[in-house]
């Protein structure tokens, strides 16, 4: 996720990036120019349409849908930022379960059970950086190919789903420290209630990831657009003339940004430049977690 000062106006309007909607739109823009000057010479040089014929009302065809494109596309872009945002929230729940976790291990565990702080040091990051990979479609194998690492290594098959293995791992150690008893039967409930939010977490993020917006919504906004956007420049000309044509290629670019910005930020855990910084998320909750156990 790109950070950026919103103050700095200058540096927000005159920057192009490269996910900046106006590269991704460029040939879109051409030939939607192009087919506005189309339109105006047909109409205006070539077949002289006067200004009384029906042609030039077609205007009052986009005065009354205008307000329902808006209303499309004011909600296709609420929806489309409600899941980034629950997103981002989830991934801050990690973290405050993470630290609260190591911070209960902290105070539970005695300090000469350096085995077992180990190993919870260990896995509570490799959680976070498993769900990150795993939302991604990766393979995960971040830590798991330390040959000090006896604990995890072994359990982990990272072609079935890593989140839940690290997961079981950790109540696997938990249930241990109970028999053992190193902990008791109220701090194992404890605990038990924290592990257990990393799980309701991720099973959120797949929620999230696996629901995409209907298939039926998404295409009839752009083909809504489209047939908006190819109609306008047969009765703007009589006004406009070739002026249409610019005209036309802005309106169609406000119109097609929105839509693609929401397509981006509708799946938070991607690579794009606006998708969830997990990445480093996880390395904050592995530098949190070291410091705590």
């Amino acid at each position: 996720m790109r950070g950026y000062n919103p103050k700095e106006w200058l540096q927000v309007i005159f920057f192009i990036q490269k996910s900046d909607t106006l590269i991704k739109l460029g040939p879109f823009l051409v030939i939607i120019f192009i087919y506005s000057l189309g339109i105006a010479w047909l109409e205006m040089d070539y077949l002289k349409i006067g200004e009384n014929s029906w042609v030039q009302n077609i205007p009052i065809m986009h005065s009354l849908l205008s307000f329902v494109i808006s209303m499309l596309l004011v909600f296709r872009t609420n929806t489309a930022y409600d899941r980034w945002w629950e997103g981002r929230k989830l991934w801050g729940q990690l973290v405050n379960n993470s630290r609260n976790l190591a911070l209960k291990l902290a105070g539970i565990l005695d300090n000469s059970d350096e085995e077992s702080r180990k190993f919870f040091r260990r896995t509570i990051p490799i959680y976070a950086f498993s769900l990150k990979e795993h939302l991604q479609s990766k393979v995960t194998l971040y830590m798991l190919d330390d040959k000090e690492d006896k604990y995890i290594k072994p359990e982990i098959d990272p072609e079935k789903h890593v989140p839940n293995q690290v997961a079981k791992l950790m109540f696997a150690k938990v249930n241990d420290l109970y028999i053992s008893k190193k902990i008791t039967g109220d701090q194992l409930i404890v605990l038990n209630l924290e592990l257990m939010s990393f799980t309701d977490i991720c099973g959120a993020c797949e929620r999230i990831k696996n629901t995409p917006i209907p298939y039926s919504y998404s295409s009839f906004i752009k083909k809504f657009i489209l047939a908006y956007v190819v109609t306008l420049p047969l009765g703007y000309v009589f006004s406009l003339g070739y002026y249409a044509a610019p005209i036309v290629t802005f309106i169609f670019y406000v119109l097609a940004s929105l839509e693609l910005i929401a397509e981006e930020i509708e799946e938070p855990f991607g690579t794009d430049a606006n998708d969830l910084p997990m990445g480093k998320l996880s390395s904050n909750i592995q530098k949190h977690v070291e410091e705590l156990i």
